[in-house]
């Protein structure tokens, strides 16, 4: 079990924290994107539902964009545009 970010290409990072659980895939969500520019989209792999709520709670505070929410299996996948 390893939180992965990475750059997907120009602008498109990807963060995966499959595995972990409160507060770590916020807290994580939160460093990846502060590493981003601003209009940079992230894509956001994990699977501990109680984390989406205060994921995007987050995100409503800071100022970023929830594009895309979507469910593959167990696992959750958020598309979130840095403001």
């Amino acid at each position: 079990m390893a939180m992965k970010f990475e750059k997907k290409e120009e602008g498109k990072y990807m963060l995966d924290v499959c595995g972990y659980v409160c507060p770590h895939p916020q807290i994580y969500c939160k460093k990846s994107l502060e590493k981003m520019a601003e209009g940079d989209v992230l894509e956001m792999i994990f699977d501990n539902p109680s984390s989406a709520e205060t994921i995007i709670q987050m995100l409503d505070q800071v100022g970023h964009e929830l594009v895309e929410k979507k469910q593959e299996g167990g696992k959750i996948i958020f598309v979130i545009k840095k403001g």
